[in-house]
């Protein structure tokens, strides 16, 4: 009989999700599939039963995001902690750092709505739980996923579809759509006024990402070159948290990149609706294309709860911090008998 041992198994490496492009094309993919098994069947995954705890952060105020991931913990079988504005120490009394590595002993996920994107990568660099990004100033990853959920629900696919965004360009929201859009395979236009367009190390990005999947990239001040044919069509608010003072001067600059019935008349005649929410009637969006027939913003809300829990839940296998259900999409062969932690 042979004395020579096994070979170890190859430790897990810790993902966290910060940004859209955290994830490849095929994990991206691998996500929305589990999204779409964990809506048919919302209880089959429990990666955090004992109950372990997921803490939320909030350094903004929050609806979707706060119910979404607090709901989403407790289906995964553990127990959310809810952490609101001057409740802690965090980024004041105690840095990011000391904070992650205290976290990382009592928790199994980190989620953080925050401001600035470097506060989170400090977090992921010294936690060794995964984080992830509930919204920061740069990118709202989390929104996307399940935007891309609600397409692939409605469309049947995400490859090869024209999305349109229009409106305040120069946001996170708009960094999302492109950088998440190309990694589906669409054909991404973002259109907005000048001075209120993605920066260049964004697009620049999101046409790298493009080369791999097919995708494409187009950024103009042309909102109906942007609408053309378009499967998709989704804006965002234009006055932002911090921007109330700023209402009329907005409403005018943004003004022809509303989203109303003569706009969606320029998309493809199937096209879907998409906003993030919360919406403003007659301003971003009419009332009657929001509330009309081709609005999908409630099924996309609804999604926000799918696609993180399955988020959160991949996350948890490929770092090798729980073991998936056999035959679940994209998680086979990991689990902690991987795990380097």
């Amino acid at each position: 009989m042979s004395t020579t041992p096994a070979p170890a198994a190859p430790a897990a490496t810790l993902r966290h999700f910060l940004v859209d492009t955290d994830l490849t094309p095929a994990e991206q993919s691998e996500v929305l599939d589990l999204a779409q098994s964990m809506k048919a069947e919302r209880f089959r995954h429990r990666p955090l039963a004992g109950p372990q705890t997921g803490i939320v952060f909030f350094d903004k105020t929050s609806t979707r995001t706060r119910v979404s991931f607090a709901a989403g913990i407790a289906d995964l079988g553990g127990q959310p902690l809810i952490v609101n504005p001057g409740e802690t120490q965090l980024g004041h009394k105690e840095s990011i750092a000391d904070t992650a590595r205290v976290l990382s002993r009592m928790v199994s996920v980190i989620v953080w709505r925050t401001f600035a994107q470097s506060g989170l990568q400090e977090m992921a660099e010294h936690a060794t739980v995964p984080v992830v990004n509930a919204l920061s100033d740069d990118y709202h990853p989390c929104q996307l996923l399940a935007d891309l959920l609600t397409v692939r629900e409605h469309k049947g696919r995400t490859e090869g579809l024209v999305m349109a965004y229009l409106g305040d360009a120069a946001n996170n929201m708009a960094n999302s759509y492109l950088l998440a859009g190309v990694t589906a395979g669409m054909h991404v236009r973002i259109a907005g006024p000048a001075g209120y367009l993605p920066q260049a190390p964004v697009v620049a990005a999101a046409e790298a990402r493009a080369t791999e999947t097919g995708g494409s990239v187009l950024v103009t001040t042309d909102a109906a070159q942007a609408l053309d044919g378009a499967d998709v069509v989704v804006t965002d608010t234009w006055i932002s948290m911090g921007q109330e003072d700023e209402k009329e001067a907005r409403q005018s600059l943004f003004r022809d990149y509303a989203v109303d019935a003569a706009a969606m008349g320029t998309a493809a005649p199937d096209a879907i609706f998409l906003h993030c929410l919360p919406a403003y009637r007659g301003f971003e969006v009419a009332a009657e294309v929001i509330d009309g027939p081709q609005s999908v913003v409630f099924d996309e809300a609804e999604n926000r709860l799918h696609a993180q829990k399955a988020l959160m839940a991949w996350l948890l296998y490929r770092s090798g911090l729980a073991t998936a259900p056999d035959g679940a999409p994209g998680a086979a062969g990991v689990g902690p008998e991987t795990t380097g932690r």
